[in-house]
């Protein structure tokens, strides 16, 4: 099950990349942060969000800030960990450092379709987690990225979150069209405040 990371934000105003309002309509998807300016003439250093850098090339549009205002990439190239990267709207460090720390991003229907039984992270968030007889479990609020396999976080209506694995082990079915993720519970993967308290007294 491949997730590739694209952390995002809502177009309803979500402070931070990964804090979405889950009722909003997801148009825009952070692909990275700029950091400072490089040189004289307007390039900056951009940390990378996305796991798909090569999308990012001279011509294609990005949008920054509250307002989401269109910059046009002039020029990318590789640098470190991340990207050296010049607009066409920004001519010299003065510019350029006005955009310092700034999040740009990529309009959510003009990112590519993966094959099927991959997923973006940002397709994943604000699911509703059921479990095999259809209780719901909470809601997808983020997605932790361990090395060995991410891990979402299921938010329940009271209680602790849920860390549940993305393997096939837990994840039954991934619904988009109906909004939902179907989870295997097994002992122990449930913390003990959102463990099923129906009374089963006589």
């Amino acid at each position: 099950m491949t997730l590739p990371s694209e952390p995002m934000e809502e177009k309803t105003g979500s402070p931070n990349p990964g804090e979405p309002d889950f009722f909003g309509e997801r148009e825009f998807l952070a692909v990275g942060k700029l950091r400072r300016p490089h040189g004289v003439a307007g390039e900056m250093v951009m940390e990378l969000f996305t796991d798909f850098p090569e999308r990012l090339t001279s011509g294609s549009q990005l949008y920054h800030g509250a307002q989401y205002k269109p910059l046009h990439i002039k020029k990318c190239r590789n640098y470190d960990k991340g990207l050296l990267i010049s607009f066409v709207e920004v001519q010299d460090s003065e510019s350029a450092g006005l955009l310092r720390n700034e999040i740009v991003y990529v309009r959510t229907d003009e990112v590519p379709a993966l094959p099927e039984g991959e997923y973006y992270h940002h397709q994943l968030l604000g699911l509703r987690a059921v479990d095999e007889g259809d209780r719901l479990l909470g809601i997808v609020v983020d997605i932790l990225e361990t090395g060995a396999n991410d891990v979402i976080i299921v938010r329940p209506g009271r209680g602790r979150d849920i860390l549940i694995p993305l393997v096939d082990a837990f994840i039954l079915a991934i619904d988009l069209r109906a909004g939902e993720i179907r989870i295997k519970l097994m002992e122990g993967l449930l913390p003990d405040e959102v463990i099923d308290d129906t009374d089963t007294s006589p």
